[in-house]
């Protein structure tokens, strides 16, 4: 990546612990269904992701550079990486995981 964030520069590279945000949750989760973890540079509308919400993904771990785009220099095709995945899987609250035990109960 070309340039770090003012964020990650002010602390001298070292990772703040962020959750991601819903767009960056609904990027990383295109990946979890493609082969490699590859990250759309399109969203569901066509239109292209926002380069500091791929740029922040970077940074966070959540995402790496796969390679350079030949046609397009200025487009940075990423695949997911393994804290990408577990930020972009869906959690269930553990309330709905036990009541979930308690209603099977009811029907076993």
């Amino acid at each position: 990546m070309a340039d770090l964030s003012p964020t990650v520069q002010a602390l001298d590279g070292r990772r703040r612990r962020v959750r991601p945000t819903v767009t960056q949750i609904a990027w990383l989760r295109r990946g979890l269904d493609q082969p490699g973890g590859k990250l759309p540079l399109f969203d569901h509308y066509g239109q292209k992701y926002d380069s500091r919400t791929i740029r922040s993904c970077i940074e966070q771990g959540w995402a790496e550079p796969w390679f350079e785009n030949p046609i397009k220099p200025d487009w940075t095709v990423c695949k997911l990486t393994e804290a990408g995945r577990k930020a972009a899987t869906p959690k269930q609250p553990k309330d709905a995981v036990e009541a979930r035990k308690v209603v099977e109960g009811l029907f076993a």
